[in-house]
């Protein structure tokens, strides 16, 4: 799925079944050994698969392992992301020459049961928004792809601050006319290059019961 949705020089991998345990590095392995199955397998698979994509970069296998953060510790000179969910892990990795940051996100196209948790992770326009689009197309879960856009927003962010994001610190606008949406920051963003960055703009797709979103930066 998300070859269509990361061009080039992005590159991706997925997995819509766990790979063996075995294939985890110990380092790997002794970080989940306490984990219930289902977490172990999400953490290996998921690393498999940035591994089949870093090796498309003519990187060798190694551990993949979390920081401080829980955030993905790539390669020098390596961005990347990756997302897990039911029935789906996946991974995007770019050499940081070409692509400044990469956010990535999957979830089930399924709506969110709980309207407090909508309210949690939107702004009042937001919901105006999602309010609008559910009557237009009721097809589309929108509160669920604009808390997957969020999240690919936040792990965009995050390489380039090192700091948190909460949810109602961006503003996004979906534009179902193409798949893509907009992410105003609403505080402080990174300077690059002497530049402020205040905004993320991304794309996303529905298919195989998910729902995938990405955000993507050029160097």
């Amino acid at each position: 799925m998300i070859d269509k949705l990361l061009p080039a020089p992005v590159v991706t991998a997925e997995a819509f079944h766990d790979a063996p345990l075995s294939e985890m590095f110990p380092e790997e392995r002794a970080l989940v050994s306490a984990a219930v199955p289902l977490r172990q397998n999400e953490f290996g698979t998921v690393r498999g698969c940035a591994r089949r994509a870093l090796a498309e970069l003519g990187i060798a296998p190694a551990p993949l392992l979390p920081g401080p953060n829980r955030e993905p510790q790539w390669p020098p000179g390596i961005v990347g992301a990756m997302t897990h969910c039911a029935g789906y892990r996946a991974a995007a990795v770019a050499r940081a020459t070409d692509i400044r940051t990469v956010g990535l996100d999957a979830e089930p196209h399924l709506p969110v049961d709980d309207a407090g948790v909508v309210d949690l992770i939107t702004l009042p326009e937001e919901r105006a928004q999602l309010r609008r689009l559910a009557a237009a197309q009721p097809g589309i879960c929108w509160d669920r792809l604009i808390f997957s856009a969020k999240e690919s927003v936040y792990k965009a962010w995050f390489p380039l601050t090192h700091r948190w994001l909460d949810f109602e610190e961006a503003h996004l606008t979906l534009d179902p006319s193409n798949a893509t949406f907009t992410a105003q920051l609403l505080v402080p963003g990174p300077v690059i290059d002497g530049t402020e960055l205040t905004e993320f703009t991304g794309r996303w797709l529905i298919g195989s019961g998910l729902v995938v979103t990405a955000v993507v930066e050029k160097a």
